[in-house]
């Protein structure tokens, strides 16, 4: 067996669970590297862009399993799979924008989002689903299709609130989860799901962390990313 025949074996290996229903290997592989990021993200680190991408990738082509692959068992969740490519693109405006800060210092300070923009963050997203919903069941998107616009466009809101270094991101990232969750679960998605639940989890705690940086120290978003040679004091 040569190594690119092992890795397609294992890019489309699963796991058969209880009922009948599979478990993509890469599913879990792009939940942890989304999990990664999201850990990256709560502690303001911007390696957390690229290791989100990769998971986005990997996730694109799970949420496209039916088409891409007429014998795969899961429904396609447009949503889910355009909000991969979504993700994909606002990650590297996120990224070139907190490295763009290393120019005055090397960090960015979070702050909340002026009313104006939390107005239209709340316009967009409702908007957005309504318009989108049609589309999405057009294209023969997994029911309820709203759920599956609303997921897509919170997250378009969440992931650019966070490159704006907004804290006001983590309440778009729990109003996704809340209605995201139930969605993935009922079309079989479970790692995706079960991810979800840890998610809603560090973006409570996210919010409080970032909400903190309003007040006293101000603690800042480090733009820079690890060195293998140098460790900085708060990462022993």
């Amino acid at each position: 067996m040569n190594l690119l025949t092992w890795l397609v074996e294992v890019f489309n290996s699963h796991w058969t669970l209880p009922g009948g229903q599979t478990l993509l290997i890469r599913e879990v592989v792009g939940n942890a590297f989304g999990l990664a990021s999201a850990l990256g993200g709560m502690r303001r680190r911007v390696w957390a862009w690229p290791v989100g991408i990769v998971g986005n990738v990997l996730l694109l082509t799970v949420f496209l399993g039916s088409i891409l692959s007429p014998e795969h068992q899961l429904p396609s969740l447009l949503g889910q799979a355009g909000r991969q490519i979504m993700f994909i693109a606002v990650a590297v405006y996120g990224w070139v924008r907190w490295r763009q800060a290393s120019a005055g210092g090397g960090q960015v300070t979070p702050h909340w989002a002026p009313w104006s923009a939390r107005i239209g963050i709340v316009l967009v997203m409702v908007i957005g689903t309504v318009a989108l919903t049609p589309l999405f069941r057009l294209l023969g998107s997994w029911e309820p299709v709203w759920a599956d616009a609303w997921t897509f466009v919170g997250s378009l809101m969440a992931t650019y609130g966070m490159a704006r270094g907004w804290t006001e991101f983590w309440l778009v990232w729990i109003a996704v989860d809340l209605v995201g969750v139930p969605l993935l679960f009922s079309s079989g998605f479970y790692a995706t799901g079960v991810m979800y639940v840890f998610y809603g989890v560090f973006t409570a705690i996210g919010f409080v962390v970032w909400a903190r940086a309003q007040k006293g120290d101000k603690p800042q978003v480090d733009t820079l990313l690890p060195s293998p040679q140098v460790q900085r004091p708060d990462d022993s």
